[in-house]
């Protein structure tokens, strides 16, 4: 008794923490991305102004039609309602997704290097590699976060399985403090070797944990393949939910997704949540320069980066336990109102309060990126409601995560062009400019023109009123979002009960 009770455990901690560690070989490179594209592009490839719109405006294009395409292609085979004898089970499903991550990870990691190596003219090189990374990441995205959705219903072992992509990814983070010690605009070679080493080191981890994940799969589920067939045989086998269909298109598909409110609301709700991460991430290092570089070290410019990064995924475990006890929808609530509490309180605070000034750029990424590591969980619910009410032969969870991402991507684009437009409107500063941006890499400040604020306080100014935006656009919309407590607690039992003997249950694997 003790050997299986040791070997059932053993079971559970072994495949969260190989389903979780595939969230670190993503984030060691994405966070470094995120970080430096518009920097390398911008200050040492020196594009030119309207190479970097029409490479941001393709980008856009592309990011949000990728998404819904590839998960249109893995999952189109789920929408319609199941008919009989040809019912796809859920483990077909688990390796499919599997044996697509083991190659697009690799490939994903090789994309990533295009960018640090001058091979074409930077507008054309901009554009291609800004694609060609993007559609590898859509497909390493969408499918580890299909498998969130088709490993596990309830939110207990979605719990279990996020906090373990919360624990890696925060280890994936420190590849952030790594790379300030490498980033040199002078001396680009060693923060080319650093980049190799991360990819080199993606590659292997994907294709390493891809591959044993599918072994232990298929070793775990085979016996129940078997019992199902025998079954199939002899004709007997859960009765379908309807009766055959006619495999749903893609015009059909839309309109049931524009009748279901709870996924129009959530959507709204993260477009705005996606466009404050990245205007994060891609102003963070110009906050830096122009509010803190006068009265802090380097080392200490180097920490609250690191920590900015980090933090939102340790801070995501504490989030994720009152998540169990609160539910998913109030700390989503809570994390908008605390945004706009504090980004009141530093307005009214003024921008020469400068250790008041560290945190408040700290926590803002913190608890920004936090929500955001508990967004799946709640597309995860949407997937269920989905299955629920349009009687899905599957869920299709890899399109609802790709329709979600089809709404909400274009937050990723606008987020460089509104930050930099406003900036340009409101202080005359203009990045794109050879002589403003060397002298902000000198480390003087830009002084007001005629009539127009200094860059510090124009900095400070976006700083705090983008949060305060986004954070009264989102309390609004999240009001209006339904699928929680008892509804939800509905659907789940719905969904169980439907699949039940095709579901796997994650403490078996």
């Amino acid at each position: 008794m003790g050997t299986r009770v040791w070997g059932c455990w053993q079971g559970v901690l072994s495949t969260a923490l190989l389903y979780g560690s595939l969230a670190l070989f993503t984030s060691i490179l994405h966070n470094v991305f995120l970080l430096y594209y518009v920097e390398m592009f911008v200050s040492i490839y020196k594009i030119d102004k309207i190479s970097f719109w029409v490479g941001e405006t393709v980008f856009l294009i592309w990011n949000s039609l990728n998404d819904p395409l590839f998960g249109w292609l893995s999952d189109r085979a789920f929408l319609s309602s199941p008919q009989a004898g040809s019912q796809i089970t859920n483990p077909e499903v688990v390796l499919k997704r599997l044996k697509a991550l083991a190659t697009n990870g690799p490939l994903f990691a090789v994309s990533f290097l295009a960018f640090w190596v001058a091979w074409a003219s930077p507008g054309l090189q901009f554009l291609l590699c800004l694609c060609l990374y993007d559609g590898f990441l859509t497909m390493v995205d969408l499918h580890h976060s299909a498998l969130l959705a088709d490993l596990a219903v309830s939110a207990t072992d979605r719990t279990r399985l996020n906090f373990h992509c919360s624990v890696f990814s925060a280890l994936g983070s420190f590849s952030v403090f790594l790379s300030y010690s490498f980033w040199d605009k002078e001396d680009f070679y060693s923060f080319r070797i650093f980049c190799v080493t991360l990819a080199a080191f993606s590659v292997l981890g994907f294709f390493l944990v891809s591959r044993m994940l599918q072994r232990r799969f298929i070793k775990e589920i085979h016996p129940k393949q078997d019992d199902a067939s025998a079954l199939k045989e002899l004709n007997v086998g859960h009765a379908p939910l309807n009766h055959p269909e006619k495999p749903v298109t893609i015009g059909q598909y839309l309109k049931q997704l524009s009748r279901h409110r709870n996924f129009m609301w959530f959507v709204s709700m993260n477009l705005i949540q996606v466009f404050h991460c990245h205007f994060n991430s891609n102003f963070f290092p110009l906050f830096l320069e122009h509010l803190l570089s006068d009265n802090i070290s380097a080392s200490t410019g180097s920490i609250l980066l690191g920590i900015s990064y980090i933090a939102p995924h340790l801070n995501n475990l504490y989030f994720l336990t009152l998540c169990q006890r609160y539910g998913v929808y109030q700390v989503i609530r809570w994390l908008f109102m605390l945004k706009l509490g504090l980004s009141v309180a530093m307005l009214l605070a003024g921008a020469d309060h400068i250790y008041l000034l560290c945190v408040f750029i700290a926590s803002n990424r913190v608890f920004t990126e936090g929500t955001c590591k508990l967004l799946k969980l709640v597309i995860s619910d949407l997937v269920d409601e989905d299955f629920v009410v349009n009687r899905r032969q599957q869920a299709a969870s890899a399109l609802v995560f790709g329709m979600v991402a089809l709404m909400t991507k274009p937050g990723q684009t606008f987020a460089p062009l509104i930050g930099t437009w406003l900036l340009c409107v409101y202080t005359g500063y203009d990045i794109f400019e050879r002589d403003s941006v060397k002298d902000s890499v000198s480390g003087s400040h830009v002084a007001s023109s005629s009539g127009n604020p200094p860059l510090r306080l124009g900095c400070f100014y976006m700083l705090v009123f983008v949060p305060i935006t986004c954070a009264l656009l989102q309390l609004v919309a999240w009001s209006r979002f339904t699928l929680h407590g008892r509804k939800l607690q509905g659907i789940k039992a719905l969904r169980q009960g439907a699949q039940q003997g095709h579901l796997i249950d994650v403490k078996a694997i």
